[in-house]
């Protein structure tokens, strides 16, 4: 049996994968000069692939399926699978039955702990006050709308979604004496440190009362341009919004008019949009058409809440555990729905 590592794995990242696998198992990786060691090159790793009966990893090299005719099983080494299904990857899955599974909740605390950085620095106005400080300005007027902070205490806040990111999320807010209330496709199940718990078609309704908005919900087809313009209209003016989940999530235009407009206070985020072919994307390919991640108002980070300490060991030690349950015959306890994607 063998296994394909999608990255540039140090010979102790491939053991630690082989360790964990009864004996007769290979585990090779592709070598060569990288930029990113973590985003192989597929000249890298055509050759090693038609005999790999699973392969594991965080990114996937355009056309690296055409040379895939043993796989039995993909580890993919993250939550989401947005890029897998834009790929066309779960149709394929589908058609050849290969197994799918993810590490979900293998970066919940870092994310959780992220999206409560970005909730903080937008109420307490921390960029602009550092700002001014490393300018030698005084903050001024003191107690005015421009500069006075946003408390947490006593205010309520709402997360997307309650999974491993959403439900620490909701933990974390306790903690600073918030009233939270959370959206989920299930909305009849009670969840730990939330109020309140609605179903997604109650957004609109749910929103009014907020002063903060957390969005860590899978993308699916349920959720896809789940905040648009009546979504954001039915938010408090004073409300901040922030996304650690997908940019797809948040439609783009609409968010750009509210916080040019002064309907929606502030916004900051993890993700920002991927564009089709054709599309003009931002100086720097990354970011927003819009420059929204250049507004006074937002705070940006760019897919970096899960680089963090203790992140990608266990990313690869809960990876090798979905090899390890599928190959012992076991139900994967990572699977991911082809048919719903997550």
């Amino acid at each position: 049996m063998k296994v394909l590592c999608l990255w540039y794995a140090s010979e102790e990242e491939k053991n630690m994968i082989k360790s964990a696998l009864p004996d007769g198992f290979e585990v090779v990786a592709p070598r060569g000069q990288y930029l990113s060691r973590f985003d192989c090159d597929l000249d890298h790793v055509k050759h090693l692939a038609p005999d790999a009966d699973a392969i594991i990893g965080l990114s996937v090299p355009d056309g690296l399926f055409d040379y895939t005719e043993k796989l039995k099983v993909f580890s993919w080494m993250h939550s989401g699978c947005d890029d897998l299904r834009l790929m066309g990857v779960l149709d394929r899955f589908k058609q050849r039955g290969v197994k799918l599974a993810n590490i979900r909740g293998s970066n919940a605390v870092a994310v959780a702990e992220h999206a409560m950085m970005f909730v903080l620095a937008l109420a307490k106005k921390t960029l602009l006050k550092h700002t001014e400080m490393y300018e030698g300005r005084m903050v001024f007027p003191n107690y005015a709308d421009e500069t006075q902070s946003s408390m947490l205490h006593g205010r309520t806040m709402c997360v997307i979604g309650l999974g491993n990111i959403g439900g620490r999320i909701a933990k974390y807010a306790k903690a600073f004496d918030m009233r939270v209330v959370g959206v989920r496709r299930r909305k009849g199940e009670p969840v730990e440190n939330v109020d309140a718990v609605y179903g997604i078609d109650e957004l609109r309704d749910v929103l009014p009362r907020c002063d903060y908005v957390v969005v860590a919900a899978p993308n699916t087809k349920e959720t896809s341009g789940l905040f648009g313009e009546a979504e954001l209209a039915a938010m408090k003016k004073s409300a901040l919004l922030v996304n650690v989940s997908r940019s797809g999530l948040v439609q783009e235009k609409p968010l750009y008019e509210a916080l040019t407009s002064g309907r929606l206070a502030g916004f900051a985020a993890d993700v920002w949009w991927q564009y089709s072919f054709g599309q003009t994307f931002p100086a720097g390919g990354i970011g927003s058409r819009l420059a929204i991640h250049k507004l006074p108002n937002v705070l940006t980070s760019g897919d970096q809440a899960a680089n963090a300490e203790d992140v990608l060991q266990r990313n690869i030690q809960w990876g090798t555990e979905n090899l390890v349950e599928f190959f012992a015959g076991k139900p994967m306890q990572r699977e991911v729905s082809l048919e719903l994607g997550y």
